[in-house]
């Protein structure tokens, strides 16, 4: 062999290795969730006080370093635009089917830890890749000074009944509670009767507010009889000290209604991120008797570990009825959601 043709295949070779070590599989390998880290990315949609003391605690108890993110569900379009390369390991969601959605977009991936389990079902993805944690009702919550339980809507279809209109309240359509609701009545009704409930309490409706917390103050201050909820803003409502006489309603509990939505504040373990190992044991940790009431009790929620107390004003799930369908179903309705919401006429944002 030559000495130029030595040279150039040594250079050949050198390039070889150069390409392969920047290759996908390279990077993949050294986000290998059986890699030991020191750090844990989160996301959250969920409010920085409800997420921070169990982020505390997992830094403490575990020696990893938390890098926390809050934000609101915009996060789910942030997630997806870094899906070739993730930036996070966990996602905190409000809502189950934004979660669901992620995971119909190969956004997540699968875990089959055995604590997780702890988690009914009808509150979990099939393949683990998301859990819910706590647990919240769309109730009813109203204004004793101003009207009585008898007087109120025992349903959600109730609201488009004309003698309602000008007496409650609905957030905003791109409300995250609200799009998940919606998403559930699609799942429950279809479109169209979907579209028409939204048409008609939209023209119901006396105030149509940003978030949930203008709706319990504008009933607490008697502004509207009532207005539709979380169960916990009601909760909240009852700590103020002053425009707290109020009340609240569970819908549609008659023996052929379908229940109350439940929703549920969820984490998912986000595809790829780069602390795979470090993101499993914070689901398992959030999962365990101490943090399950630590969150609930913090929101204000209801804890979704069988046998854990819940706070003195919520009610456990087991008091009332709930709708008869596993959150993962509004996953593959949620992203029309929207669409549906805004061709209803009901504006995403407050104007």
């Amino acid at each position: 062999m030559t000495s130029k043709l030595k040279i150039f295949t040594f250079l050949a070779l050198i390039l070889t290795l150069v390409v392969a070590g920047c290759s996908p599989q390279a990077n993949d390998a050294s986000n290998d969730e059986e890699g030991e880290t020191d750090e844990l990315v989160v996301y959250s949609a969920r409010k920085e006080q409800f997420v921070k003391p169990l982020v505390d605690k997992f830094e403490e108890e575990s020696g990893v370093k938390v890098k926390l993110m809050a934000a609101d569900e915009a996060l789910v379009n942030k997630i997806l635009e870094e899906k070739n390369n993730p930036q996070a390991d966990i996602f905190f969601s409000n809502d189950t089917g934004a979660l669901e959605y992620l995971r119909i977009e190969d956004a997540l991936a699968p875990n089959d830890s055995d604590k997780i389990q702890v988690i009914d079902e009808k509150y979990r993805a099939d393949d683990g890749s998301w859990v819910g944690l706590s647990a919240r009702s769309r109730i009813f919550m109203y204004n004793k000074d101003l009207t009585s339980e008898k007087d109120l809507p025992q349903t959600l279809w109730d609201l488009t009944d004309s003698k309602y209109k000008g007496k409650f309240a609905i957030t905003r359509g791109g409300n995250g509670s609200m799009v998940a609701h919606v998403a559930a009545l699609r799942a429950e009704w279809g479109d169209e009767k979907t579209k028409e409930w939204i048409e008609k309490v939209k023209e119901n409706a006396a105030i149509i507010t940003e978030g949930h917390g203008d709706i319990r103050q504008a009933v607490g201050a008697g502004e509207v009889e009532f207005g539709l909820v979380n169960n916990y803003y009601f909760h909240q409502q009852l700590d103020e000290p002053k425009d707290n006489n109020v009340d609240a309603v569970y819908p549609d509990q008659g023996k052929d209604d379908m229940g109350i939505f439940v929703n549920a504040a969820g984490v998912g373990l986000i595809k790829g991120g780069p602390n795979q190992a470090n993101a499993k044991k914070f689901i398992d940790f959030l999962t365990e008797d101490e943090q399950q009431k630590i969150f609930s009790f913090e929101s204000k929620e209801i804890p979704l570990v069988e046998g854990i107390e819940t706070t003195s004003e919520a009610k456990p799930l087991s008091e009332y009825k709930v709708m008869d369908m596993p959150l993962k179903e509004i996953g593959p309705v949620w992203l029309d959601a929207k669409k549906l919401i805004e061709e209803a006429g009901l504006d995403l944002e407050v104007k």
